[in-house]
């Protein structure tokens, strides 16, 4: 697994394209799960893990690796399946998200997969809410699900989603008449975060799954009038089944109706995209999750005169 991520700078290319790639494990079950490759950092076999006193039951323990302190989940217990044991044999995979590290336990890891977002679906319907998963696809045809890791970590450390209030007073006056925002993100856990952080500030908030939800319904409203009386700007996280992000924010830049809309690109790969990045699409900020302050204070930056 030492080279498993030694093309990084090659794989930013997939940017704008609609694509990504998946690395894929699996945990005690056979099912095969992925995870996108940007928010990977390393993969190694399992070291040494310490038990610590009133850790959360789903951390297996921690581990030191590279000078830092890291917190290891098992994600087979985390999912609902029984806990990982066989640890000599078991592998990490250590990942940045919402501007922390951490670590997966998993069973195995097989292979980085490249695919395009079109292939990524959302849940079968009925899946129901007690489900940890954003999106599945099929890879040898095999299912393969994309676990819901924000939910995962907001069950083990809740992401305090209030606005401080000094912060909130900045920001409650001279609303324009036109405040509404669409949110795009495939997490639900993410969307009531952004939501909350929204609506703190007065504004009003129209929730959508991924990116191809969000386009059709951004034209849809523009089919009925201009579309800046109608929203203020928009909120995407990047990695969406479908249509992700970056796409989502080409396809406004290219539509003579929607091209001037205030795009935000709000997503947990703080560690990897930079503004470059965000520009090549014609995005107008990028946020890493999940800060309410700063995301409420973008917000309003954004809002129009």
């Amino acid at each position: 697994m030492s080279g498993i991520l030694d093309s990084v700078n090659q794989r930013t290319q997939l940017v704008g394209q609609n694509r990504l790639e998946l690395l894929t494990f699996r945990l005690q079950r056979r099912q095969r799960y992925g995870i996108n490759v940007f928010k990977v950092k390393e993969v190694l076999q399992c070291p040494k893990l310490t038990t610590m006193p009133n850790l959360h039951p789903l951390v297996k323990g921690i581990a030191h690796i590279r000078g830092q302190t890291i917190s290891v989940i098992d994600m087979s217990l985390a999912t609902g399946g029984r806990p990982i044991d066989d640890l000599d044999n078991c592998f990490v995979i250590i990942s940045e998200f919402n501007r922390s590290i951490q670590g997966f336990l998993v069973s195995s890891v097989e292979r980085i997969i490249n695919m395009n977002w079109e292939s990524i679906l959302p849940p079968p319907k009925g899946a129901g809410k007690a489900n940890y998963l954003t999106a599945v696809t099929e890879i040898d045809n095999e299912l393969v699900e994309i676990l819901d890791v924000e939910k995962i970590l907001d069950e083990i450390s809740p992401v305090n989603t209030d606005i401080t209030n000094t912060v909130l007073e900045t920001l409650v006056d001279d609303l324009p008449p036109v405040s509404r925002v669409l949110v795009a993100d495939d997490s639900s856990v993410a969307r009531k975060q952004v939501q909350r952080a929204i609506e703190a500030i007065g504004c009003e908030c129209v929730l959508v799954k991924d990116g191809k939800e969000a386009i059709n319904t951004l034209r849809s409203m523009a089919k009925e009038d201009d579309i800046h009386k109608q929203l203020a700007l928009v909120i995407s996280d990047i990695e969406m089944p479908e249509m992700d992000g970056y796409t989502l924010t080409a396809e406004i830049r290219n539509d003579p109706n929607l091209k001037d809309l205030h795009v935000i690109l709000h997503t947990s790969l703080s560690g990897v995209f930079n503004q470059a990045m965000v520009e090549r699409v014609g995005a107008n900020a990028f946020i890493p999750k999940f800060n309410p302050d700063e995301l409420g204070a973008a917000v309003k930056a954004a809002m129009p005169n």
